[in-house]
């Protein structure tokens, strides 16, 4: 079933084009009438497993679209990317494509989407993280998009971008962007502080060091999410890998959660808010809001993603700011979470062959268009990596990478990033619950981390959906 819980974030008629779904399986009629048998609680159920189309759905004009973009999101180049895209498909198909724009705290933090799809709502298609992929999987309420790509638009995606989003050898998304994070910095705030690019830190210790000093008035020397939410889930976890640790073992079928790194990850976060150098709520949106916290003078350090660059790029675009690589332990390596958002289609939505296409023709075809699109996502609309490799090429000739902030996040953090990890609700939730309840909730890093553990394994002992990641 799909959780509603949340603690918190070429379909021209043309049936010649390449990959159609093969006929069988599941008939229309037996489809409508079990549909009509199913709670709302069960809109979603993974009994159904991964959805797999075996029948034409019935003529519609219009899908929608969820995302937290357009056509009222913050940077007004992102809002005309994608409605440059609509326009395009909209120009050349019958069954057109409308945007629906969602607040992006309530699109990641909130139960929007994880109630209209449990009381059978969904939205044709919409965006989903790694971190959210199984309990939409497990739901059954994903489109096998495999057979509409060409074999070399499937090679032409990263392995570590795509591990996330395929189960079986078959893809159930398709990413626009890679999102590595690290921390940004205000040098006019430094300068202020007597400090230097020199002074920048590199471990732990230094970074909490550093924060005393940029802390003063209403200023705090560093800002972590702390809402509850994938988001602030997703922000810590290279805190978490630079130790060694991780959620589950390798296999996926224990949990590894108990460890020194997980208990030295919670406290270091902890001591942020207890040394009172790091606030205990974020302005904005929260935590990935660089305009409102970093430029606005609430912060002097942020922790926060590769998009800040062009959040910063149109909405304060005089700001004087540096990024570097998130600070590691004692004994501890770099690493960096390699996010992102990916094109999905609903299973169960009012034609999902067509939204299935749609997602292929966007993002996943070899065609100029397609690869054009990411490239100006990731280096004019957005900033971010791209996660095809034609695109990244093509972005990184274009000089893209070539100079700031974006060079280094190419040459510097992006190569110590590791995939955000795959896993189910529960396991989500047991970390995010150990994260609150020691960075706002003063509670024993050991106690909680030994807690989510167990949590962790009680719930995968009876686990039988796809494998975590």
């Amino acid at each position: 079933m799909l959780y509603t819980e949340h603690s918190d974030p070429q379909a021209h008629g043309d049936d010649r084009a390449e990959g159609n779904l093969t006929p069988g399986g599941i008939t229309r009629r037996e489809l409508l009438k079990r549909s009509g048998k199913v709670a709302v609680a069960a809109a979603v159920s993974s009994a159904l497993g991964p959805f797999n189309i075996h029948v034409k759905a019935a003529a519609v004009k219009k899908l929608s679209f969820w995302q937290f973009y357009a056509p009222a999101g913050q940077v007004s180049s992102q809002g005309k990317w994608w409605e440059d895209m609509i326009a395009a498909w909209n120009g050349s198909h019958d069954v057109k494509v409308e945007l629906q724009f969602v607040p992006n705290g309530e699109y990641m933090n909130g139960s929007k989407l994880q109630t209209a799809f449990a009381s059978g709502q969904g939205p044709d298609l919409f965006i989903i993280s790694p971190g959210d992929f199984l309990r939409y999987y497990n739901g059954g309420v994903l489109v096998d998009l495999t057979p509409y790509m060409e074999d070399a638009a499937k090679k032409d995606f990263y392995e570590n971008v795509m591990e996330t989003r395929i189960v079986d050898g078959k893809i159930y998304g398709l990413p626009m962007e890679v999102e590595p994070m690290a921390m940004y910095y205000g040098k006019k705030a430094f300068a202020a502080a007597g400090l230097s690019e020199a002074d920048l830190p590199k471990t732990w210790e230094q970074l909490l060091e550093v924060s005393k000093k940029l802390t003063k008035g209403n200023q705090f020397g560093c800002v972590f999410e702390t809402t509850p939410g994938y988001y602030q889930n997703f922000s810590w976890y290279p805190f978490l890998w630079q130790g060694g640790g991780d959620m589950v073992t390798p296999d996926g079928r224990k949990s590894a959660f108990n460890s020194e790194a997980s208990v030295q990850a919670l406290k270091f976060w902890q001591d942020a808010v207890k040394q009172n150098v790091s606030p205990r709520s974020a302005l904005g949106f929260g935590g990935p809001d660089v305009v409102a916290n970093l430029a606005a003078g609430y912060c002097a350090m942020q922790n926060v993603g590769i998009w800040g660059i062009s959040a910063l790029r149109e909405n304060a675009p005089n700001f004087e700011y540096g990024v570097f690589p998130c600070p590691i332990p004692p004994n501890g390596q770099p690493k960096t979470d390699l996010g992102g958002w990916a094109f999905v289609a609903n299973a169960k939505g009012k034609d999902p062959e067509t939204a299935a296409k749609f997602c292929v023709w966007a993002l996943g075809s070899m065609s100029d268009d397609s690869i054009q699109r990411v490239v100006d996502w990731c280096i004019k609309a957005k900033s971010d990596i791209a996660p095809r490799k034609s695109a990244l090429e093509k972005a990184t000739a274009a000089g893209g990478y070539s100079s700031g902030p974006m060079k280094i996040f190419k040459e510097e953090i992006f190569p110590t990033g590791r995939g955000e990890p795959r896993v189910p609700p529960e396991v989500y939730k047991a970390v995010s619950d150990a994260i609150q309840a020691c960075q706002l909730g003063g509670a024993d890093p050991h106690r909680q981390a030994a807690q989510a553990s167990d949590n962790i394994e009680a719930y995968l002992a009876g686990y039988s959906g796809a494998p975590l990641k």
